[in-house]
């Protein structure tokens, strides 16, 4: 459902040597995830494109030069990934191995018998990732999925010489983010930039705000609709949430700027020489969005991660992309088990436009120093839980003009309208569960 946008990438140079140094690793499987007698045809629909797709197939070149009998043939199939692997499941033509863009969605695919199970792989997994990320890759208990990238989405990006020019510098609370805005608004400059016309970007605001008010436990109850969402829990998140997209004076363009903004327009509100706005709050992909030649990185535009409410652990909220597999044959569990290992990842850190959960990358992979903090934040969260939306019914969470999308829109026309909105939240959510 959502983009994670490709950043820079490093040079040519760079690329060569790292990727001669991992060659002389060896893996947990053997240099390039070789097994003896592997061969075979194994092949792969995935949604990463373009310069993506260029850095996935570097990453498969040291498993390829390891196992000469294997042959590889990748689809790149963009945002209609689950469409078209669907419809090759449906032709009795699955790919080897696909990624999934939602745990959601490879649930289907796994309650539907398309997927096989990748427990051969749990070790290495286990290894090299956090609890959760196993937690997320299993339906009912079995591990279907193994999250090769990451998007952290707690991150708030600011344009630096807004921040100058206001004398403010990033913050750690919630109080003082507030503090934060009324400061930069007294100097002249507008505080936030929102992207309301794209309803995903204010649940991903309720998200994080939901996530260190309400707690992970509840997080997971109200994404699987175990609780309502009029629980108290709900209103007390929108009402901190208000205080943000109700600072309407604060906002580029107000209340009818904010609803009228695409994201790419909130980031370039943010991203200029003359900006509109001293911040937007989105995820690390956000300096992949528009062309900014002229405002460089940490003296041009910067990023703090989302503040802590009441005392709240560091906590990240983000997605995934989940490459599952399909048809269980020995190059395809090769395959699974060399991209868990740490080595397969740090082949696409190098490069760039990447964030990895796995947390044996090491940090001095990330040539961007920016994307190295929002990278080592996603795998080293002491608490991360999974976008909601994306676990949710897509009636609900993830289509345009209705559900969670829609009704975000309309508090953003009236944040006042608390007990409201989370009443009508609760008629969507029950509709699209009973659906």
């Amino acid at each position: 459902m959502r983009h994670l946008v490709t950043l820079a990438v490093a040079s040519r140079w760079m690329i060569a040597t790292s990727l001669a140094l991992l060659l002389t690793v060896p893996l947990a499987t053997g240099c390039g995830g070789k097994k003896s007698g592997t061969k075979g045809t194994i092949s792969i629909i995935a949604k990463w494109t373009g310069d993506e797709q260029e850095s996935f197939e570097a990453v498969l070149a040291p498993f390829e030069k390891a196992n000469p009998d294997v042959t590889i043939k990748y689809q790149g199939a963009g945002d209609n990934t689950p469409q078209v692997v669907s419809t090759a499941v449906a032709g009795g033509n699955p790919p080897d191995i696909a990624t999934m863009p939602q745990p959601g969605t490879m649930a289907d695919f796994a309650k539907r018998g398309a997927l096989k199970p990748i427990t051969f792989a749990k070790g290495d997994i286990e290894k090299h990732y956090a609890p959760v990320w196993l937690q997320l890759g299993a339906v009912n208990g079995t591990l279907y999925g193994l999250f090769f990238k990451g998007a952290d989405k707690s991150t708030i990006w600011y344009n630096v010489k807004s921040f100058q020019n206001a004398g403010v510098e990033p913050v750690t609370t919630w109080p003082e983010f507030l503090n934060l805005a009324k400061t930069i608004r007294a100097s002249g400059q507008n505080a936030y930039s929102i992207g309301g016309a794209d309803g995903w970007t204010l649940t991903d605001l309720f998200e994080n705000i939901y996530l260190r008010t309400a707690g992970a436990a509840k997080y997971d109850a109200l994404s699987s609709h175990k609780i309502k969402w009029t629980d108290p829990s709900v209103k007390t998140a929108l009402k901190f949430m208000a205080q943000i997209v109700g600072d309407t004076r604060n906002i580029a363009g107000g209340k009818s700027g904010a609803l009228q903004t695409d994201f790419n327009t909130s980031v370039s509100n943010v991203f200029s020489n003359s900006p509109k706005a001293a911040m937007v709050i989105e995820g690390d992909f956000v300096p992949g969005v528009v062309p900014h030649p002229n405002l460089k990185a940490i003296s041009g535009y910067n990023v703090f991660s989302f503040p802590s409410i009441n005392g709240s652990p560091p906590s990240v909220m983000g997605g995934g992309d989940i490459v599952t597999m399909l048809k269980d044959t020995p190059a395809a569990r090769a395959l699974i088990e060399y991209l868990s290992t740490p080595e397969a990842a740090t082949i696409w850190a190098v490069r760039g436009g990447y964030s990895s959960p796995n947390k044996d990358v090491n940090a001095s992979s990330y040539k961007d120093a920016l994307q190295r903090k929002t990278a080592l934040a996603l795998a080293r969260a002491s608490v991360f839980r999974f976008d909601m939306s994306d676990l949710q019914p897509a009636a609900f969470g993830s289509t345009v003009g209705q559900g969670e999308w829609k009704l975000f829109q309309d508090f953003v026309s009236d944040p006042s309208n608390v007990e409201g909105i989370a009443s009508r939240l609760e008629t969507a959510a029950a509709k699209a569960y009973k659906g």
